[in-house]
C-alpha cells in the first residue's frame, strides 16, 4: 500500500516516520521528506494561496496533485498516490516529467499540464484513457479517467503551478467528476458575480440541491444571492449580474451565522431556514449543509439544500469542503480584482468630466474604454467646455503608462488645459503653455519619459469654422452630411507637431465646419493594433464612421471603439461633436427604485413623444425599448435610474443611466436584458443603433431611432 498522507497532530510527534513540522496546521510529506527538502521551501514562507492549495490537496479523498513551479514538481494526497502506487513515495517532491518519463510525451498528458502552467487557461478532458506505468515498467495501464487541469495563482495572480483532479470514472460518483469542473469554472471567474454564478449553478446541478445560497461580507451586513432548481434561466441571463440581497449582521440565516463562526453547519432533518425564510421556497427546506468560506480577505459561506430528509455521509461531506476550499479562492481572487479594478475606473473617471456641455446646435459624446485588464488607471483624457464668446472647446490627449502617477499627469494636464484655454483660448498659446508645464513636471522628477501627446480645438458653430492644433496626436476625424449630399469622410490635415514637453512649433489649420457635420477626436488605442499597420487601422475607422447611417456623436463612438478588428491593451479615448442642422428637443425623467417605476415611464413617454408629433410607429417601438432598459436597470443595478430623451428632426436618442457598480451590459446579437424573454435582442431589432457606456458611477445603454422621412403626397408634395 502507498504511504500515508495525513495531517500532523498539534504534539510532536510524527506521522509515517515524518519528521516533525514547524507548523502543527500544515501537512507532513510523506516518506520522511521534509518541506524545506522541495521545491515550496519550508511551510513558513509559502504564499498563502500556495498553502491553501497544498492545504486542499492533501486533505480530500478525490485523487488530486499540484505541479508547483517551472519544475512542476509533484504534490499530491493518497487518492492520487493509490494510482501511482509503484512510484509512490518516491514521486513526492519530484518533476513530474521526471515521475512519468515513460508517457509523458503521450498527447494529452505533458503537453497539456505544461500548456495549462504556460497560458494559465483551464483544461477538462472526460472519461479518457490515461497511461499509468503500474504492473511492469513501460506497461500502460489504460484506466478511465476524467481529468480537470486548472491553473494555481499565487496571491499577485501570477501562475505558480497547474492542479490536478483526477476521479477514476468507474470508481466515483458524478459528482466526484464535477469538483473538476468547478475547478476549471471558477478558474475563469473575474468578479464575485462570475463565482456566484458558477458556485450556485455547480452546487445545484453536481448535487442535485433543491436549493443553494451563496453569502459574504459586505460592509456592516452581508449579501447573499440564491439559486432553486427549477429556475428558467437560459444562457443570456447567466450572463447578467445575479440578484444579490441584502441582510443585517444579525440575521439568523444559516449561511451568515457559518460565515461569522467559521464552522460547517449539517442538518438532515428540519427546518432550518424557517427564522430567516424570505419565502416557501425557504420554508419547504429540510436538510441544509453550510460550508464556511474563509480567506484574508473574505468571510463567506455555501449552502445546498433539499426538500426531503437528507444524511450527510462523510465522502459527500469531504467533496463539499472541497467545493468550498475552491469556492474560497476563487471568491478571494475576485474580491481582490474588483477593489484593484474598482480603484482604478474611479480613479480615471473621476478625471475626466462627469457632464459634457448641453448647446442648442452642438451635440456632443464620448466614451472612454480601459486598456490592458481594466485594474490600472491610465492617461487618455478628453474634454469640451463652453467659451464666454459662444465657442466651444475640445480636446483628447494621450498620457503614456497605465499607472497612478499617468492618471496623476492626465489630470494635472486636462486642469491645465482648460485654465489656460479659459484664459486665452488659442490653441498655438494654449500647447505652448502646456509644453512649459509638461517639462517642468519632467525636470521636477528628474524624468525625460514624460510622453503627452493632445490634440486640441475650437469650434465656432456661428461661423461654421474648426480650428484646431495637435501635439503628436492622432488627428481628427470629420464626417459631411449636408442635406440632400452623400456622407464624406475625412481626416483634417492638420500639422501633427510634436509631443508636449519637446519644446516644439505647433501650427493651426482652420477647416469648414458645417451644419451636418461630426467631428470625431480620438486616441491611438482606437486604430494601433498589434500586426497591423496604421494605415489599416485609420481606414477601417473612416469606413466605419462613412458607413454610419447618422452622425449622431454618441453612435460614432460607439462605432469608433470597434471599428479596427482585435484587441488592444492600450486605453481608448473618444469624443464626437456633431454640429445639428437644426436646434434638438430633450427631457429627462428621474426613475425611483420601485416595481410601479416602468409603467410610469411608458405613460411619461408616450405623452411626451405624442406631443412632439414622433410617427406612431417610432413611438411605440420606443417605448418598449425604453421600458426594457428601465426594468433591466432597476432589477440588475438595484439602483434609481434616469431616463434621457432627445428628438431631433432626424433621429430619436433615448438613453437609461444607472448608478450600479456590479458589471455593465456587453454587446451580443444573442444577449437578453431582463428574465422576462425580451432585452437587447429586443432593442438591436427595433432601434438603428444602439449601445452602452461606463460612466463615473454605473453605467448607460441607449438607443437611436431614425424618423422616417415622409411619403410624398398631395399635402407634402413640392409645388
Amino acid at each position: 500500500m502507498p504511504g500515508t498522507v495525513g495531517r500532523i497532530p498539534a504534539s510532536p510527534s510524527t506521522v509515517a516516520g515524518s519528521p516533525p513540522a514547524t507548523d502543527p496546521g500544515v501537512v507532513a510529506p510523506p516518506g520522511g521528506l521534509r518541506w524545506a527538502d522541495t521545491a515550496l521551501g519550508p511551510p513558513e514562507s509559502w504564499d498563502p494561496a500556495v498553502r491553501a492549495v497544498v492545504d486542499l490537496v492533501l486533505s480530500v479523498p478525490v485523487a488530486m496533485a499540484f505541479a508547483y513551479g517551472d519544475d512542476l514538481t509533484l504534490i499530491y494526497n493518497t487518492g492520487f498516490a493509490e494510482l501511482i502506487e509503484p512510484k509512490h513515495p518516491g514521486a513526492f517532491g519530484r518533476p513530474a516529467a521526471e515521475v512519468f518519463h515513460e508517457v509523458w510525451q503521450v498527447p494529452g498528458i505533458g503537453d497539456v499540464i505544461e500548456r495549462v502552467y504556460r497560458t494559465g487557461e483551464s483544461s477538462l478532458e472526460r472519461e479518457s484513457p490515461l497511461p499509468i506505468v503500474r504492473d511492469a515498467p513501460g506497461v500502460p495501464d489504460q484506466t478511465i479517467f476524467t481529468r480537470g487541469y486548472s491553473a494555481v495563482r499565487d496571491s499577485s495572480g501570477r501562475v505558480v503551478g497547474v492542479l490536478t483532479v483526477a476521479p477514476e470514472t468507474p470508481q466515483v460518483t458524478q459528482r466526484l467528476q464535477n469538483l473538476g469542473e468547478l475547478a476549471s469554472a471558477l478558474s475563469g471567474t473575474l468578479t464575485l458575480d462570475d463565482v456566484a454564478r458558477v458556485t450556485l449553478r455547480n452546487a445545484v446541478s453536481a448535487f442535485g440541491a433543491d436549493q443553494a445560497e451563496f453569502g459574504v461580507d459586505d460592509g456592516t451586513g452581508w449579501r447573499v444571492v440564491r439559486r432553486i432548481r427549477g429556475e428558467v434561466l437560459d444562457e443570456a441571463d447567466e450572463r447578467l449580474p445575479p440578484l444579490w440581497r441584502r441582510l443585517p449582521a444579525d440575521s439568523p440565516s444559516p449561511v451568515l451565522l457559518t460565515a461569522d463562526s467559521g464552522t460547517a453547519m449539517f442538518t438532515s432533518d428540519g427546518q432550518p431556514l424557517l427564522r430567516s425564510a424570505i419565502d416557501r421556497h425557504d420554508e419547504k427546506i429540510r436538510a441544509l449543509a453550510a460550508l464556511p468560506l474563509r480567506t484574508p480577505s473574505l468571510r463567506g459561506a455555501l449552502s445546498v439544500g433539499y426538500r426531503q430528509p437528507h444524511f450527510w455521509p462523510p465522502a459527500e461531506r469531504a467533496l463539499l469542503t472541497a467545493s468550498a476550499e475552491l469556492v474560497a479562492q476563487a471568491a478571494e481572487r475576485a474580491r481582490r480584482f474588483e477593489t484593484q479594478h474598482g480603484t482604478a475606473q474611479l480613479l480615471q473617471r473621476s478625471m475626466l468630466p462627469e457632464h459634457l456641455p448641453d448647446l442648442p446646435l452642438l451635440r456632443i459624446a464620448a466614451r472612454y474604454d480601459a486598456g490592458v485588464d481594466g485594474n490600472a488607471a491610465g492617461g487618455d483624457f478628453y474634454d469640451a467646455f463652453a467659451l464666454s464668446d459662444g465657442r466651444l472647446a475640445v480636446v483628447l490627449g494621450d498620457v503614456a503608462g497605465h499607472d497612478v502617477q499617468a492618471a496623476a499627469l492626465m489630470g494635472q494636464v486636462r486642469a491645465a488645459l482648460r485654465a489656460l484655454a479659459l484664459s486665452d483660448p488659442d490653441p498655438t498659446l494654449v500647447l505652448a503653455g502646456l509644453d512649459r508645464l509638461v517639462a517642468s513636471l519632467g525636470a521636477e522628477a528628474r524624468s525625460d519619459e514624460l510622453f503627452v501627446t493632445v490634440v486640441y480645438g475650437l469650434i465656432d458653430p456661428g461661423g461654421y469654422r474648426l480650428t484646431v492644433a495637435s501635439a503628436g496626436h492622432p488627428p481628427p476625424l470629420i464626417r459631411r452630411a449636408a442635406p440632400g449630399q452623400p456622407v464624406s469622410v475625412r481626416y483634417v490635415e492638420v500639422p501633427p507637431g510634436v509631443p508636449l514637453g519637446l519644446d516644439g512649433r505647433r501650427a493651426t489649420v482652420t477647416v469648414d465646419f458645417l451644419p451636418g457635420d461630426t467631428l470625431l477626436l480620438f486616441s491611438d488605442g482606437v486604430v494601433e493594433r498589434r500586426q497591423q499597420s496604421l494605415t489599416e487601422g485609420f481606414a477601417a475607422l473612416s469606413a466605419a464612421v462613412s458607413g454610419s447611417a447618422t452622425g449622431d456623436p454618441r453612435t460614432l463612438c460607439a462605432l469608433a471603439t470597434g471599428a479596427v478588428l482585435g484587441s488592444t491593451e492600450d486605453d481608448v479615448a473618444v469624443l464626437a461633436v456633431e454640429h445639428a442642422t437644426t436646434p434638438s428637443r430633450s427631457a429627462s425623467m428621474e426613475v425611483p427604485a420601485e416595481p410601479t417605476a416602468p409603467g410610469r415611464v411608458r405613460h411619461w413617454m408616450t405623452g411626451l413623444l405624442n406631443r412632439w408629433a414622433v410617427p406612431e410607429q417610432v413611438v411605440g417601438a420606443a417605448v418598449l425599448c425604453t421600458s426594457e432598459l428601465t426594468t433591466n436597470a432597476l432589477l440588475h443595478a438595484g439602483t434609481a435610474a434616469r431616463v434621457e430623451i432627445d428628438l431631433s428632426p432626424e433621429r430619436l436618442l433615448v438613453s437609461v443611466a444607472d448608478s450600479g457598480t456590479r458589471g455593465a451590459v456587453t454587446r451580443a446579437r444573442t444577449e437578453k436584458l431582463s428574465s422576462r424573454g425580451r432585452g437587447l435582442g429586443l432593442i438591436e431589432q427595433l432601434s438603428d443603433a444602439w449601445g452602452t457606456d461606463p460612466t463615473v458611477r454605473g453605467s448607460t445603454v441607449w438607443f437611436e431611432m431614425l424618423i422616417p422621412r415622409p411619403e410624398p403626397g398631395p399635402s407634402n408634395t413640392p409645388v
